[in-house]
């Protein structure tokens, strides 16, 4: 196993098992303007990754983000299938020819990542998505990168954190919770705060 896929696997392990031990905690927070289920489908879809971790398959980075992919895309309910699919087979098709990618070219998938959520959900920044995390943290990692200002890994999770709080007083756009009109201000949203929450964890096992 090379330095990267070993890093690598430590990420989406993380995100993995973060979207598993939060399943309560992002279903409340769906649960104010959304449907409450973004918790439980989340959890579904990541806990296979787990459970058949050593059935994946994968070889090097971007066949692990793909083989991941494609068990989000089966196995999540509702449009955070799709979502999240697209995401990480947009991040792994775009290292086809990095199988040890550099920061530059991690922060190229995470774009790649980023373009696809916009395609499939028809969203953008401001239209109060998981989208308005992880943009600003990926603009932040990739400023702390190119600058060389201490962890990059940290300073995408501190702006995670604060864009995903900055989501309470927008109104929702796109999915359930745009149905709810005003009281979608109400609360953070569910799918931002949990790209804060995985980015916070993959920080925190990248510094062990």
């Amino acid at each position: 196993m090379t330095e990267a896929l070993d890093r690598a696997e430590l990420v989406v392990r993380t995100i993995a098992q973060t979207a598993v031990d939060n399943e309560s905690y992002f279903c409340e927070l769906d649960s104010v303007a959304g449907d409450g289920d973004f918790g439980y489908s989340l959890a579904r879809g990541f806990e296979i990754v787990l459970s058949d971790w050593d059935e994946l398959g994968h070889t090097d980075v971007p066949s692990l983000l793909k083989k991941t992919a494609v068990v989000l895309s089966k196995r999540i309910g509702g449009t955070s299938g799709p979502i999240w699919g697209t995401a990480f087979l947009r991040a792994g098709g775009s290292l086809n020819d990095a199988p040890e990618p550099t920061g530059e070219q991690v922060v190229a998938a995470m774009r790649a990542a980023i373009e696809g959520v916009k395609q499939r959900g028809n969203a953008d920044v401001g239209d109060k998505t998981l989208l308005d995390a992880l943009v600003p943290a990926v603009d932040a990692l990739e400023a702390a990168l190119a600058q060389g200002s201490g962890p990059a890994i940290r300073a995408g999770a501190e702006t995670a954190r604060a864009a995903a709080e900055g989501t309470k007083g927008m109104l929702a756009m796109r999915g359930r919770a745009s149905y709810t009109g005003e009281r979608s201000r109400d609360s953070v949203d569910a799918g931002a705060m949990g790209v804060a929450v995985m980015w916070e964890a993959v920080d925190a096992a990248w510094k062990e």
